[in-house]
């Protein structure tokens, strides 16, 4: 797995403050002692340290080198529930709500990253993905010149058996069920940079149809179509195709034959699928029948860093999710400098 091991290289080159809010889950206590021992990150478990240190101690973990951070104790408190009510007032929510809403181990993690206290957040074995998805939205807010959160999975093939090798990007395939034209630009162009800090490759993008180069006439061709024109309208430099079946996208010799014009050339390392039920069908395919290794559902188009665990996550699934969100922050944190002095 040449690109994940590229990723963890990363991280521990240069590791970030990553919070996490399930630390009495065995999985992710396995996990944050791992990444602290190893140098990819600087570890942050949000929660009463009472029942994290009773937990790390039936598990023989040790936590000599992670931060507790429990919202019953810290000085941090205030600042936090003023940042959390600043965010929320508008819809009603009052000073004393925030306070209590702000002692939340999932709000506080992510009350962090807003914070500047730490710079990403890994959630989700626990909670639900709609209760991290959400507040991670309310709290940290969407990337500038970005309006949708969506996810992706980093998809592995590494094996000797498979023809493609290497690491892909799939998206979206866990949140946006059925995005129109804009929306799905937007998918593109976040995954598109998702390729560029974890894949460290340019990204080539195909946008995934039933259709090559409108050789089919239909709505849901025209809004690949439309999408694509909107991304090259944004990021002209940016190779991409427009309406591309599967085999065009990743067989050179056939995309040779179907698009002699394509920048891609059959070499996609970014597959956008049109909606989530093809996304989905297409990870779990490539995973279960393709024998790829499935990292995610990991969340793009936030402002700062902060990704979804699935509740059937393993220890290493948490570990290399927090590597990932060690190197997304690097990459957040080149994007702003790059703003500010643009």
């Amino acid at each position: 797995m040449k690109a994940l091991h590229r990723i963890i290289e990363q991280a521990r080159a240069t590791p970030r403050r990553i919070a996490l809010s399930e630390g009495k889950d065995a999985r992710v206590l396995t996990a944050a002692a791992r990444a602290a021992r190893e140098g990819i990150a600087q570890v942050t478990l949000v929660g009463s340290r009472s029942e994290i240190e009773a937990a790390a101690a039936r598990e023989g973990i040790e936590l000599d080198r992670i931060d507790i951070f429990d919202p019953a104790t810290r000085a941090a408190m205030p600042r936090l529930a003023q940042l959390l009510h600043d965010l929320r007032r508008h819809k009603g929510m009052s000073r004393e709500q925030a306070t209590a809403a702000a002692a939340d181990p999932l709000v506080c993690a992510n009350l962090l990253v807003a914070a500047g206290m730490v710079d990403g957040t890994v959630n989700g074995a626990v909670h639900t993905t709609a209760d991290v998805v959400r507040t991670a939205i309310q709290i940290i807010g969407t990337e500038p010149g970005f309006k949708l959160v969506s996810s992706f999975f980093l998809m592995m093939l590494c094996e000797p058996f498979h023809s493609l090798k290497g690491g892909l990007i799939f998206s979206d395939c866990g949140l946006v069920v059925n995005p129109d034209a804009i929306e799905l630009s937007e998918i593109a162009m976040a995954a598109s940079d998702s390729a560029r800090s974890l894949l460290m490759e340019e990204p080539r993008v195909a946008m995934l149809s039933f259709s090559t180069s409108r050789s089919a006439r239909h709505a849901a061709v025209d809004k690949v179509v439309e999408a694509s024109r909107l991304v090259k309208a944004q990021r002209p430099s940016l190779a991409i195709d427009e309406d591309v079946q599967l085999d065009a996208a990743i067989v050179a010799e056939i995309a040779n034959r179907k698009l002699p014009e394509s920048k891609v050339k059959g070499t996609a390392n970014v597959l956008i699928f049109p909606n989530l039920e093809a996304g989905n069908i297409g990870y779990k395919l490539a995973e279960r029948v393709g024998g790829a290794v499935a990292i995610g559902p990991l969340l793009q188009g936030l402002a700062r860093p902060a990704n979804d665990l699935s509740r059937g996550c393993s220890a290493d699934d948490v570990f290399h999710v927090i590597a990932v969100t060690v190197v997304q922050s690097l990459a957040a944190t080149a994007d702003g400098a790059a703003q500010r002095h643009g």
